[in-house]
């Protein structure tokens, strides 16, 4: 049960990765990896307690990263729009400042 468990939360998480940094490879690529990394470092846990606080906070990520993560694209006139969804209703906007921007 822990198995199909830890399955469905790590495929929850791919799906809101895909999302979320569709089009970005670079984010799409490296949060794939750190996610399955996680995943690896915690193969060999057999407790249950502690099993099901992995799988709640691997729930949360993927909740977080749906709803909280907006990604900004440079538009024609070299300004950054964001566009958030239906999913993002009621999250609070955080804007980079442009050392951020820039670095990226």
């Amino acid at each position: 049960m822990a198995r199909v468990e830890a399955l469905k939360a790590y495929r929850s998480l791919l799906r809101a990765i895909r999302k979320s940094f569709a089009g970005d490879t670079v984010m799409l690529k490296g949060s794939a990896a750190e996610v399955r990394q996680k995943f690896e470092e915690n193969r060999g846990v057999t407790s249950e307690a502690e099993i099901e606080r992995l799988l709640g906070e691997a729930r949360e990520a993927s909740s977080f990263i749906s709803t909280m993560i907006v990604q900004a694209k440079l538009n024609s006139r070299g300004g950054y729009e964001v566009k958030p969804e239906k999913d993002h209703a009621g999250a609070t906007l955080e804007i980079p400042y442009e050392e951020i921007l820039h670095k990226s």
